[in-house]
């Protein structure tokens, strides 16, 4: 039988029962002996196809085996079936004999089976489609599927069965509350209040969920990149006009106590030798924003915590007759552990304290919820209406992110013996900042000064803290005064004008009162400012100390202007009912007033180009008013960034960015350990033939950067050099090209040699057991005690040296006199003796370096700064378009043992397979202990990185693109200082600052000049 015969026939047979089988043309068994009875199923076996034929086919065939029948009964015929049905002799052609007579009952009792399951499938639907479906084409109508008596009637009754069915096979009703309940105000912040444990949501979260890539990154929910494609228009933003970015995640902390046990206390964290302290003089009087690095009490320069920006309250504010001062120290959430841990051991706040923090209620669990949202039985079916209970009334959450704080945490902590009190204030204000050209035009728009209100109306107010400020002289005055300068913003062409970190204090209404119709671009209003002589006054000596007073510094009005806050839904109320429709709203003394904090960021403030590039104000406001501001400022023009906009920020002002660039800090070591693991994850998920040979391409270290061991062969590559050059002049002099000569590259074959366990990860290596023996270093040791601390690892951050360093690494004259000439500002020469007094004072350290391609090629992160070869120079003097050398391809040396190791992995396998399951399992345990190498990743310790290719390293880049500012690749990044000094002595004064940068996956080397901004 053919094969569409054959699918033909299992069609047919498709719901027949297992025991009855029809005579199709299948040849029957010789062997078997058909008896009146009825019998069990055998296997279907194969039989051979008619001769003459050289093809076999496969035939399936049921038997049936009767129970021990009557002798009388038995029967030696031998049947077969014929193709079209009925007797046919046996295969011989001779004739068969027919049974003489049956017994009836047997025989009935053998068919009864047949017959049952013959009715059954007669009965029984053989598909899921519906009885209407199965009608032909030309007879089926619409209303068949929901009306019974379109059908035929030898249908109907089937279904209605259905019908019936259906209505029972209906899903159940969700016992999850309904949409109007889910979006019930008290219901709804509940829920994301509940879903805020693990990571706290902003107060413009929901906001950012719907146009934002969301991240969770510190602990928070935070948005990383728009849906829609905006790098571009970002940068357009932040350079012509706004951009807005919300940074409430930044974590606050407050110190209060006497001005002098302060900075006593905070001094031994701080060094002048890297700026301004706290105790700077403007940022003293609370008339600027200071800046500092934090290290720990007299660990300068290495142990670094973190940079930090604080704000100390006014010495003089009204009303306040207090001695105490107040500080403020902004930090991002990776830093905060760390940093207030110091700052409790230097202040010796040992004790809590009842915190003076408005805390909210503990988290609700669900069934707690369900039981306060629950209605009462004789309300089931009713309209729930509002009611007033009066003041046993709860307080409903008004926002979100109020009640994620867990009350048992302690957040205050007082010194017996000092006096000094610290208070964590994280998500307790809201921080915007607006960077751009129009930032403080869009802020003068979007917010008005609070009108003073005096009368009696102003005594059933809730705002009684602004009543009280209306009734005080002086405190009208002052506002007055802070409205005035305010409004003189609006004329000022470019924020960057106003002295670095100016602050202001503002009382304001509430802006969603003013809130335009539709989106608007603001543009700056030069009529605004008609007085001339006090606009140059604010642009040089900045803001007066008594306007930068605000009443967001006391914590009970802070409180107060959150809970009396007009909700939404009042407010459009109210604007329903006006007169005119689409009319400015009055409300008078019952318009919310809310206390500000303008702080003015100076934006790039390194280098000669572009000063001033990326200034802006950030906005300080009360906790609940996030999305009260966000909305007007968007609706004045301001684009909105996340995460990856700020990295492109501070890229642009070419700034070290938190935490990624700061190797020396505990946060940036955990995030360089968490970003290589995620890149090796997404490396190996690609297959090999997909993916770069990094062992072939020469790159060690492409997930991380191992600084460690930079600057300890820099250091060991340095003695090298001294001992050879004593050793071959003993005169003292010294060849021009030291550089290229590197008496401490270890052998090929100890470059290549690898340790047998193969099994250490790139991510995880460990900088103690790296192999850099050399004869030279055979008998070094390495000091203890405070020799041993200088060893550290640390990044320069000394003004005075970075402003050396970065006069020498600008090229000079050709002329031998200009070169040696001493260069101007009262820098040092570049001599011997003066890198000798710098590394004497900084070992091991990191300098922060920018470059920029002289010619094509736009440069990554963990990208490659080597030194130039003599003919590398020789070639570019030659041809000015030479791009630069190319690597030659390495060998790899773990291809074999990798492809040997995996032979041997599967005949483990095969071996064990037949041993029991608890050896198996103490095998696999044995074998995740022994993790794998990866083909393409450098395995076990990593040799000497400097001389490990054709160019000698120098350092690695953390931050790299197309720069749209300057139209080539920038490249921000880190340098051996040891390395620096020794090729800036040995380069020619003409190509002085050449270096090579090289990308991970690339054999090519581009030309860049590396440049040191302070």
């Amino acid at each position: 039988m053919s094969n569409a015969k054959e699918r033909k026939h299992a069609k047919k047979m498709r719901n027949q029962p297992t025991n009855v089988t029809l005579s199709s043309g299948f040849v029957a068994d010789r062997s078997v002996k058909h008896h009146n009875g009825g019998g069990k199923p055998f296997r279907a076996q194969k039989q051979e196809s008619f001769s003459g034929t050289s093809r076999q086919r496969q035939t399936r065939m049921t038997h049936y085996s009767p129970p021990e029948p009557d002798v009388n009964e038995q029967s030696s015929s031998k049947v077969t079936f014929n193709k079209k049905g009925g007797w046919k002799a046996g295969p011989e052609g001779t004739s068969q004999e027919i049974p003489k007579y049956i017994t009836a009952s047997t025989f009935a009792q053998a068919r009864a089976a047949e017959i049952s399951a013959m009715l059954k499938a007669v009965t029984q639907k053989s598909s899921n489609s519906l009885v209407f479906q199965t009608l032909p084409r030309h007879m089926r109508r619409r209303a068949m599927s929901h009306n019974v008596k379109r059908l035929p009637r030898r249908l109907q009754e089937i279904a209605q069965k259905e019908a019936e069915k259906a209505v029972h096979q209906k899903k159940e009703h969700s016992k999850n509350k309904c949409h109007k309940a889910r979006r019930c105000h008290i219901n709804r912040v509940l829920e994301f209040n509940r879903r805020q444990k693990k990571n706290i949501w902003l107060e413009t979260h929901i906001w950012h969920a719907k146009r934002f890539h969301m991240v969770k990154k510190w602990g928070y929910c935070l948005g990383e990149r728009p849906t829609v494609k905006s790098h571009r228009a970002c940068y357009r933003a932040m350079t012509n006009r706004c951009l807005l970015q919300d940074l409430s995640y930044y974590c606050c902390l407050e110190l209060k106590g006497k001005e002098e046990e302060i900075l006593k206390a905070l001094s031994p964290m701080c060094s002048i030798d890297t700026g301004l302290t706290f105790a700077a003089v403007h940022c003293l009087s609370g008339k600027r924003q200071g800046s500092l690095m934090l290290y720990r009490a007299n660990k300068y320069p290495r142990e670094v915590l973190g940079p930090v920006t604080f704000i100390w309250k006014s010495e003089r504010s009204p009303g306040d007759p207090s001695e105490n001062r107040q500080l403020w120290i902004w930090l991002h959430p990776t830093l905060k552990q760390d940093i207030l841990e110091e700052i409790k051991v230097v202040c010796q706040c040992t004790e809590p304290t009842k915190s003076t923090v408005c805390i909210s209620d503990p988290l609700l669990t669900p069934n707690q919820e369900k039981s306060q949202t629950k209605l009462p039985d004789e309300k089931i079916g009713k309209k729930r209406k509002w009611k007033d209970d009066g003041e046993n009334a709860k307080p409903i959450k008004k926002f979100i992110g109020d009640g994620t704080r867990d009350p048992h945490q302690l957040y205050s902590w007082i010194s017996p013996t000092t006096g000094i009190l610290i208070s964590d204030l994280t998500m307790e204000m809201n921080r915007f900042r607006l960077i751009g050209p129009l930032s403080h035009s869009i802020l003068t728009e979007a917010v008005k000064a609070a009108a003073v209100h005096t009368g009696e109306d102003t005594e059933n107010t809730p705002h009684r803290w602004w009543t009280e400020t209306c009734k005080n002289p002086d405190s009208v005055s002052l506002h007055h005064r802070q409205e005035a300068i305010f409004a003189l913003l609006g004329g000022i062409t470019s924020p960057a004008e106003i002295p670095a970190g100016t602050i202001l204090g503002l009382t304001v209404g509430d802006p969603r009162i003013n809130l335009p119709q539709k989106r608007s671009k603001v543009l700056p209003n030069p009529e605004k400012c008609q007085d001339n002589e006090k606009v140059r006054q604010l642009l040089l000596e900045g803001v007066p100390v008594e306007c930068t007073h605000s009443f967001i510094w006391n914590q009970a009005i802070s409180k107060s202007v959150t809970e009396n806050k007009i909700s939404d839904q009042d407010l459009n109320w109210k604007r329903s009912e006006l007169l005119v429709p689409g009319s400015q709203l009055v409300l008078g003394p019952h318009e919310s007033k809310i206390p500000l904090l303008l702080i003015q960021q100076p934006g790039k403030v390194t280098g000669d180009d572009r000063r001033g590039w990326g200034s802006g104000w950030d906005v300080l406001l009360p906790k609940g008013w996030g999305m009260a501001f966000w909305i007007p400022l968007i609706y004045r023009g301001a684009r909105v960034g996340g995460l990856k906009e700020a990295i492109m920020h501070s890229q642009y002002k070419r700034s070290p960015y938190i935490p990624g660039d700061f190797p020396d800090c505990p946060a940036g070591i955990l995030f360089a350990k968490e970003q290589a693991k995620n890149l090796l994850e997404k490396y190996k998920r690609r297959p090999p033939a997909k993916r770069p040979n990094y062992v072939k391409l020469g790159t060690l270290a492409p997930f991380c950067c191992p600084w460690e061991q930079l600057t300890r062969d820099w250091e060991l590559r340095a003695q090298a050099q001294e001992e050879s050059s004593v050793a071959s002049s003993p005169s003292g002099e010294e060849s021009d090209w030291r550089g290229d000569e590197v008496p401490c590259a270890p052998t090929p074959e100890k470059t290549h040699q690898v340790s047998d366990a193969m099994g250490t990860s790139l991510h995880a290596w460990n900088p103690e057991v790296m192999d850099t023996e050399c004869p030279a270093q055979m008998g070094t040791e390495w000091a203890t005690g405070q020799d041993a601390a200088r060893r550290h690892l640390c990044v320069l951050r000394s003004r005075a040296s970075l402003k050396q360093l970065s006069a020498w690494c600008g090229p000079s004259s050709e002329d031998s006199r200009a070169a040696r000439q001493v260069p101007s500002g009262g820098q040092q020469e570049l001599t011997r003796e003066a890198c000798l007094s710098l590394l004497d004072r900084f070992p091991r350290a990191l300098v922060w370096v920018s470059l920029s391609l002289l010619r094509k090629g736009s440069p990554e992160p963990h990208a490659m700064i080597c030194v130039p070869a003599k003919e590398d120079f020789l070639q570019l003097s030659q041809d000015r378009l030479y791009c630069g050398p190319q690597e030659s391809k390495h060998s790899d040396p773990f291809k074999s043992k990798i492809r040997k190791q995996k032979e041997k992995k599967k005949l483990e396998k095969r071996q064990n397979q037949g041993h029991t399951v608890s050896e198996g399992l103490e095998a696999g345990h044995t074998m995740a202990e022994h993790q794998a190498p990866t083909l393409g990743l450098w395995s076990g310790p990593l040799p000497d990185v400097t001389s490990h290719c054709s160019r000698v390293l120098l350092g690695f880049v953390t931050q790299g693109d197309f720069s749209m500012a300057v139209g080539c690749g920038e490249a921000l990044g880190f340098v051996s200082l040891t390395g620096l000094l020794d090729m800036l002595s040995n380069q020619p004064a003409g190509e002085r600052g050449l270096v090579l940068l090289r990308p991970p996956a690339s054999l090519q080397y581009r030309f860049a000049r590396i440049a040191i901004e302070v």
